[in-house]
């Protein structure tokens, strides 16, 4: 499966994908077709980057 890195980090941080897309302002349809094909590197870092900064404005 393409980006499972990314979703898997999301599920553990206990962040939803479409306050990911929010965060990147998007739809959240738009964020789940881009994660269909494999992400550059330096793409899947800056998402996890948003992943981080939405876990830690919930406190987790």
């Amino acid at each position: 499966m393409r980006n499972e890195d990314i979703k898997q980090y999301a599920r553990q941080k206990k962040v939803k994908l479409w306050q990911v897309a929010m965060a990147l302002d998007m739809q959240d349809s738009g964020f789940s077709r881009k994660l269909r094909v494999e992400l550059p590197g330096d793409k899947k870092a800056e998402i996890m980057a948003i992943i981080d900064k939405l876990a830690a404005d919930q406190g987790r």
